[in-house]
């Protein structure tokens, strides 16, 4: 994981009453400060040693797709924010700062990803922020990691003071509010793709987000064929010839024209809404054609 050596990469999740949405979708510097703050009082509760470590939060709030993407691309902009912020002459030495960054006249700093409105219907926002050391601090730094993922996952509640703030401040009738690792997202999320019937999809995710330099494959006829390698995911384009013939064909469709036309209608549908995942991931999706004759395993296999 990038600058994992000095950060744990964290995220403040609001779960919103059905059917709402938040009014703002970010904070003013003043506000952002108070949430910045109620975070930090959380966290040294959670684990104390956190309060030793630069507590940097960006409050703006963002679904998932747009922090479970390669690069970690809104908490690396985060962390470069930490780092030039200034040093913080007024705290002891075993204390770490409390940066808070929000949006002057409703715009974010340049460096960092705005929200996007396409995603913003969401009943999970995620405020995210990053806890760093500095090059001396990296064990410390692996400690508080650690202790994060032990206690966040069953004992993260935001406390109701922070809570309350987050859903005044953002406008956001708030059901539950509470921390979690980048990883415990990670690991919600695989859970969320597994009920909406992506469960076989989330291994390419997984592969893109911690292991980028590896292969992974979505093998699993009817589903569709797919690669990622190289930063990127390819995806098999077949005519319905060679759907039926390499086996892509669901064995309900038997010989019935009928059905087999639409099953390969609902594959390529399918195949659609894989991409549409994808690129939500910051995944980029090529579609390599494979005529009939060809092993469309074989083609993916060639490098680019």
């Amino acid at each position: 994981m990038p600058f994992a050596h000095h950060a744990c990469l964290c995220v403040l999740a609001l779960e919103l009453r059905p059917g709402t949405h938040a009014a703002h979708a970010a904070l003013e510097p003043a506000a952002a400060a108070e949430l910045a703050g109620g975070i930090a009082r959380d966290l040294a509760v959670l684990v104390p040693d956190a309060a030793t470590l630069d507590l940097a939060v960006l409050a703006a709030h963002y679904d998932p797709v747009e922090l479970l993407r390669p690069g970690w691309p809104v908490h690396a902009a985060l962390d470069a924010l930490a780092l030039r912020a200034p040093l913080n002459t007024e705290r002891a030495a075993d204390d770490g700062r409390i940066l808070a960054f929000g949006a002057r006249d409703g715009a974010l700093p340049d460096a960092v990803a705005a929200p996007d409105a396409e995603y913003a219907q969401g009943a999970i926002r995620l405020v995210p922020f990053v806890l760093r050391g500095d090059a001396a601090s990296q064990s410390r730094v692996q400690q508080v990691g650690h202790a994060l993922e032990e206690v966040l996952i069953d004992r993260g509640m935001a406390g109701a003071a922070t809570a309350l703030y987050a859903q005044q401040a953002f406008g956001a009738p708030i059901e539950h509010a509470r921390y979690l690792t980048i990883h415990d997202l990670a690991a919600l999320m695989a859970v969320q793709y597994e009920h909406a019937g992506l469960a076989k999809l989330w291994p390419l995710i997984e592969t893109a987000l911690l292991s980028p330099q590896t292969d992974a494959w979505l093998d699993a006829p009817p589903e569709p064929l797919a690669r990622y390698c190289e930063g990127g995911v390819r995806i098999a384009m077949l005519d319905s010839e060679t759907w039926r013939n390499d086996g892509f064909a669901p064995s309900s469709a038997g010989e019935d024209a009928d059905k087999l036309e639409r099953a390969f209608e609902h594959f390529e549908a399918r195949q659609r809404q894989i991409a549409a995942v994808l690129e939500a991931h910051g995944i980029a999706v090529t579609f390599d054609h494979c005529p009939a004759g060809r092993d469309p395993r074989e083609i993916l296999r060639i490098d680019t």
